[in-house]
This record gives structure tokens, sequence and C-alpha cells, in this order.
């Protein structure tokens, strides 16, 4: 693994980043926009562990906030997820063109 290049992880979270926000901008299941943003946050980690093992300084400080990125995105797929539940138990929809408001 030592011979990637840094240019080859920079490819890899651009490929990642504009998947991620194709299905963010572009598709209307809500389920699907909270996976491409889970892509996104995911390039992201891509980028600080590259950087903290490439970078001028290399050191374990992009890793750590990796880690860190890592829980946040967890924690807002929680949250993202039970707040889909409750559109869902009221709209019978995971379409998101109709969640425009929660209340009939």
């Amino acid at each position: 693994m030592e011979n990637v290049p840094l240019q080859a992880y920079l490819l890899l979270a651009l490929a990642l980043f504009c998947i991620g926000m194709y299905g963010a901008l572009t598709k209307k299941n809500s389920v699907i926009v909270l996976i491409s943003i889970e892509l996104m946050l995911n390039a992201a980690n891509i980028n600080l562990v590259a950087f903290s093992k490439y970078g001028v300084l290399p050191s374990i400080n992009g890793q750590i906030f990796a880690l860190f990125s890592i829980v946040i995105a967890a924690a807002q797929s929680a949250v993202g997820i039970a707040i889909l539940i409750a559109a869902y138990r009221n709209k019978n929809t995971v379409n998101m063109n109709l969640f425009n408001k929660l209340k009939n």
C-alpha cells in the first residue's frame, strides 16, 4: 500500500464526492439522499487520512479528525432515519417532493 500516490486517493475522493452530490441533488427518494450524504462525508474522510499520511508534516491528526467525522456521521444518520420514519408514518411515502410540510 505504500506505492499508492496521493493523487489516487484524491481522485477516489473526488469521484465519491461527485457521485454523492449527484445523488443528493437529483434523487427524490430520501433514503438515497441520506446515503449520498454519507458518500460525501466518506470522501472528506479519505482526504483527511490521505493528507495525514502524505502531508507536509505527516501525523495522526487527520486520522483523529476522520474518526470524529465518522462518529458525527453515525449520529447524523440515526437522527436522519428517525426523521424519515416519522415523515413516512405521516405521509406514507419517502418521496422528497411530498415532504414540504409534515402536517396535512
